[in-house]
Parts: C-alpha cells; structure tokens; sequence
C-alpha cells in the first residue's frame, strides 16, 4: 500500500442524471474496500454546483459529464487546459456519445480520458485506479 495517497483521494462526480450517480456511487462504494479504499466521492448535478463545490475546495478527479441542463461539460474542462497538474483534478469524460470526433474533442479540451456510456464497473475502477495516485498538494 505504500503507493497510496496519505489523504482520500476527492473525485467530484457531475452528473445530471440521479440513476448515473447512483451507478457511480454504487460502483465505487463496492470497490472502496479492497481496490479503492481512499475515494471520497462528492456529486454535482450542474455546472454551476460543480463550480461552486470547486471554489470552496480542491478536488483530485473530476468525472465529468458532457450534456449538462445549464452548458456543457467540456467547458468545465476547458477550463483547466495549461494547468499543471498539481493545480487541477484530473478529468475523466462521460459521454454516450462513442463517435470518434466526440472522443478526440473531449481529450482535445484537456481531459485526460473518455468513458463512453454505458460503461461496466471495470473500465470505471481501473481509471479511478490509475488517478488516484497523484503528487501531493
């Protein structure tokens, strides 16, 4: 375990759909124990939540929705395009588009992945998996 993070990793989940964030939230919560003991799940449901739990805190990965009720998703994104990683939660794309011009302009807005929806519970472990070690803030 000495790979692991001193502190809980923060993933903010936005997402508008309640039966998605019930997937990911069920998702993480049955991997907690034995492959991601150190995720702290928070969730947002628009853009302007997402923002304003973002102000106040520093979040480690961002799964982020696409199609949101008030913009779009990528421009959160955009926002954090140039920033080292240090200063900016890692940015995992959700999407049900699965067409490749959606994927490249979602990695093209700075995210640094895309899971197309429906995604299995593996595809979403193993990257939060992958994030969840990341330098010290």
């Amino acid at each position: 375990m000495a790979d692991r993070p001193a502190r809980p990793v923060r993933v903010l989940v936005l997402e508008d759909e309640d039966a998605n964030r019930a997937l990911i939230r069920a998702i993480v919560n049955r991997a907690r124990d034995s492959d991601l003991p150190t995720i702290e799940l928070f969730e947002a449901g628009t853009l302007a939540d997402a923002r304003a739990m973002m102000a106040r805190e520093p979040f480690d990965v961002l799964l982020l929705d696409v199609r949101l009720p008030d913009g779009n998703g990528l421009d959160l994104a955009t926002e954090f395009r140039g920033r080292p990683l240090a200063e900016r939660p890692q940015i995992i794309v959700l999407s049900a588009s699965v067409l490749a011009t959606e994927r490249a302009a979602a990695l093209e807005t700075g995210a640094d992945a895309f899971l197309a929806k429906p995604f299995g519970s593996r595809e979403l472990i193993e990257l939060l998996r992958r994030f969840a070690v990341r330098p010290a803030r």
